[in-house]
C-alpha cells in the first residue's frame, strides 16, 4: 500500500498559489506500465517477423541476424520508450490510457535526459527482474515512483482531472446597504479581470499571500470605487465584483431594450 500523501505534493507557483499536483495511483501506474510493456513486445514481435523474412530472402545471415536481434531488443525496450516519452512530452500509450504524465519533482516538463535514465533503469527493474523491483519501489513510495524515477527525479502526475466549475460570487449581506449607493463604473476592465481571477484562485492560495494580494488589489481599486466598502479586503473585492457585474448586466439589458424599440426585433438572449 502506498504511503499517504502530504503537503509536499503541492507546487507553489510564482503567484503563491499552491497547485495540487496529484501523483497517479500505484494501480493505475501499473496498468499503464503493462500497456507500454505490451506495446514493446508487439514491436519486438514485428521485428522478429521482419528478421525471419530478411533471412528467407538472403539479406541477413547468421552473424548479421544476431546483430539484428540485439538491435530489435534495444529498439523495442529502450529507444521506443525514450522516443515516445520525449515526443509526447512525458507521456506514452500506457500513460495516455490511464491519464498520467511524467514530470519533474517540481512539476516541470521532463526532457531527453530524464527519459534516457528511466528507460535504461527500466531494463533492469522491469524486464530483467520481471517488474519486481519496480513494484517494490512503487508500492513503498509516496508518489508511486519506480527506481528510474527516483534516479531521474521524476514521478507520474495525474493529468486527467475533472474540470473545476467556476464559482459565481454573491454579494455579502453586510454590503447590501453599500451597494445601494456605491459607484464602481470607473473601475478599469483590466483591474476588474485581475480581481475576478484572484477571487477564483483565492481558495488555493497560501493564507498570507491571499491576504496580501487582496489588500494590494483593494488599494489599486480604491481610486475608482466610491465609497470604499468598510469590510475585510477580500470581502470588499467580492462586493465590488458582484456590484460591477450586476450594473453591467442591467446596462446590457437596457441597451437591448432600446435596440428592440428602434428595430422592432428581439435582441439578446
Amino acid at each position: 500500500m502506498s504511503v499517504p500523501l502530504d503537503a509536499s505534493d503541492e507546487v507553489l507557483s510564482g503567484e503563491a498559489v499552491a497547485i495540487d499536483v496529484q501523483p497517479i495511483g500505484f494501480v493505475l501506474r501499473a496498468a499503464g506500465a503493462i500497456i507500454d510493456l505490451l506495446v514493446g513486445i508487439a514491436v519486438f514481435v514485428l521485428t522478429l517477423f521482419l528478421r525471419i523474412w530478411l533471412l528467407d530472402i538472403g539479406v541477413l545471415d547468421q552473424a548479421t541476424d544476431t546483430i539484428a536481434f540485439i538491435a530489435s531488443i534495444v529498439i523495442s525496450f529502450v529507444v521506443l520508450p525514450i522516443t515516445m516519452e520525449v515526443a509526447l512530452k512525458g507521456r506514452s500509450l500506457g500513460k495516455l490510457a490511464v491519464g498520467g504524465r511524467i514530470v519533474r519533482l517540481d512539476g516541470g516538463a521532463t526532457g531527453f535526459r530524464h527519459a534516457f535514465i528511466r528507460a535504461l533503469l527500466g531494463v533492469l527493474e522491469i524486464y530483467m527482474t520481471l517488474g519486481s523491483v519496480a513494484v517494490l519501489a512503487g508500492a513503498f513510495s509516496a508518489r508511486s515512483q519506480r527506481l528510474g524515477d527516483m534516479v531521474a527525479g521524476t514521478y507520474s502526475q495525474r493529468v486527467r482531472t475533472p474540470k473545476l466549475i467556476p464559482s459565481v460570487p454573491v454579494l455579502p449581506p453586510m454590503l447590501a446597504g453599500w451597494a445601494q449607493i456605491a459607484d464602481v463604473a470607473r473601475l478599469p476592465d483590466r483591474l476588474a479581470r485581475r480581481i475576478s481571477q484572484f477571487l477564483q484562485s483565492a481558495p488555493r492560495m497560501v493564507p498570507s499571500a491571499r491576504a496580501r494580494v487582496a489588500q494590494d488589489l483593494l488599494s489599486e481599486a480604491s481610486p475608482f470605487v466610491s465609497p470604499l466598502p468598510q469590510a475585510a479586503p477580500e470581502v470588499a473585492l467580492i462586493g465590488i465584483t458582484v456590484l460591477r457585474r450586476e450594473r453591467e448586466r442591467r446596462a446590457l439589458q437596457n441597451a437591448d431594450r432600446r435596440a428592440e424599440k428602434l428595430t422592432g426585433r428581439r435582441v439578446g438572449v
